[in-house]
C-alpha cells in the first residue's frame, strides 16, 4: 500500500527536544588555520553529510553556522539526538599537544552563543566532549567546559 502524503501526521514526527549543548575543539594546531570548508571536507572524508557541529567559531571569534539546529548533529556518537554541537578552531598547541587555545574572541563569542542557546533551550546542560563519559578517550575541549559554564 503506497501512503499518501496527506496521510502523514506531522505529530508523529516531533521537533528534537535540546538537553544538552556539548562544546569541542577541531583538534588542530593553533597557529595553523583551519577553514569551515577544510572543517567540512574533513567531516566528509570521515562519511559525514556535511559538518557535523551546529556552530563552528573559528579564531577571528566568527560564528558559522554549519548545520541547521532542527538536524540531530553527528557530533558525540549517542548523544546527537537531543544536543546540539559547538567547535572552536583550535585546541592543540603549537607543537600539536592538548591545549585551550581559544582567543578572546573565541570566548566571547562562544558565551553570546551560550546565552542565546540557552535562552532558547533554558533546561540545557553544558558540558565538553570528554565530559559524556568514561568511554570518550580524548582531551576535547581541553578546558573544563562543564565547570566554565556551569549555571549557579
Amino acid at each position: 500500500m503506497i501512503m499518501k502524503i496527506q496521510e502523514l501526521n506531522p505529530a508523529e514526527y516531533p521537533a528534537r527536544e535540546i538537553r544538552l549543548i556539548v562544546i569541542h575543539c577541531s583538534a588542530t594546531r593553533c597557529n595553523v588555520p583551519f577553514t569551515p570548508a577544510q572543517l567540512e571536507a574533513c567531516h566528509r572524508a570521515r562519511g559525514f553529510n556535511g559538518i557535523g557541529y551546529h556552530y563552528y567559531i573559528t579564531r577571528d571569534g566568527r560564528v558559522h553556522n554549519t548545520r541547521p539546529l532542527e538536524r540531530a548533529g553527528a557530533h558525540a556518537y549517542g548523544w546527537n539526538l537531543h544536543s546540539v554541537g559547538i567547535c572552536y578552531e583550535g585546541g592543540l598547541s603549537a607543537e600539536g599537544k592538548p591545549a585551550d587555545t581559544r582567543t578572546t574572541f573565541q570566548k566571547a563569542s562562544l558565551l553570546e552563543l551560550l546565552s542565546s542557546l540557552r535562552s532558547r533551550y533554558p533546561d540545557t546542560v553544558v558540558k565538553g566532549h570528554y565530559q559524556l563519559g568514561p568511554n570518550v578517550r580524548k582531551a576535547c575541549p581541553c578546558f573544563d567546559a562543564e565547570k566554565e559554564y556551569s549555571v549557579a
